[in-house]
């Protein structure tokens, strides 16, 4: 009896495959040739210059970096400490993690924005910078808690033990092992919300005020005046800095686990 040949493994990625040309490296390519084309259709690099060379351009660009790095550090702020005590915690860490955090998330994008507004109201802060800031802090602040609480609650807690046992103090204990091991999850949570809070200006747009303005609301203002040349080379300038943020931050993430291999082989050298 013959037996049936198994299908290439690569066809199981064939249908991911055209969903990636037709909504990812199409709609890219667009963008490349808007980037590169003149009034005239003609090949030109005078949208680039726009964009650094317009004053509102790259001072809109400084802005978002400003304000996702603000966003992200508070949320780092928040996140850990929480994460801590939520990894500690003898309680039901699932369902708490699920109720406080994952389940708003099911909720409508826009309906939870319109909650935080009325939410704020109520306690007199209307549409400013600050409210913005905390839309994205609101918005954002899982994805830094989830992977700091992943890496705190798979800690080896050996090391915690050994460096009480060696006399460390709490604070010493947790500056010496608990922090650095966590480091991998602070990566991963401060890629999560930066990269987000960076190219999204949704929240900024419903929140903030004249004054809040982003990169993404300066491109949407771009094309909506049909200056589509200089948006697009704007958005392409976005891109690049979004993919520089995720190579320096895996550079980093993949160098901590270099170190961290080496010194697992040195100390288990030296046991031997």
């Amino acid at each position: 009896m013959l037996k049936r040949k198994a299908p290439a493994k690569g066809i199981f990625a064939l249908p991911y495959a055209v969903i990636c040309v037709i909504f990812v490296v199409f709609p890219l390519i667009l963008l490349l040739i808007y980037a590169f084309r003149g009034e005239n259709g003609g090949f030109t690099f005078g949208n680039f210059a726009e964009v650094f060379t317009n004053s509102s351009n790259y001072m809109a660009l400084l802005k978002t970096v400003g304000t996702a790095l603000l966003a992200t550090g508070i949320c780092l702020l928040i996140a850990y400490p929480l994460a801590y005590i939520l990894a500690a915690a003898p309680f039901n860490k699932i369902a708490i993690l699920a109720l406080l955090f994952v389940v708003p998330m099911w909720m409508n994008f826009i309906l939870r924005i319109f909650a935080l507004q009325s939410l704020l109201s109520m306690l007199g802060i209307e549409k400013s910078y600050g409210a913005a800031v905390i839309g994205l802090v609101y918005d954002f602040l899982p994805f830094m808690l989830l992977p700091i609480y992943t890496a705190l609650v798979n800690l080896d807690t050996s090391y915690a033990e050994a460096a009480g046992d060696l006399g460390a103090n709490a604070v010493g204990t947790f500056l010496r092992t608990t922090l650095p091991m966590s480091v991998p999850g602070i990566i991963s949570g401060v890629m999560m919300v930066f990269m987000p809070c960076f190219s999204a200006y949704a929240i900024t747009d419903m929140m903030g005020d004249s004054n809040t303005a982003v990169i993404g609301g300066k491109i949407d203002y771009l094309i909506s005046q049909n200056q589509w040349g200089v948006g697009s080379a704007l958005a392409f300038v976005l891109l690049v800095l979004v993919i520089a943020v995720m190579v320096v931050g895996n550079l980093v993430a993949s160098s901590r686990n270099a170190k961290a291999n080496a010194s697992a082989l040195t100390r288990g050298g030296s046991a031997v």
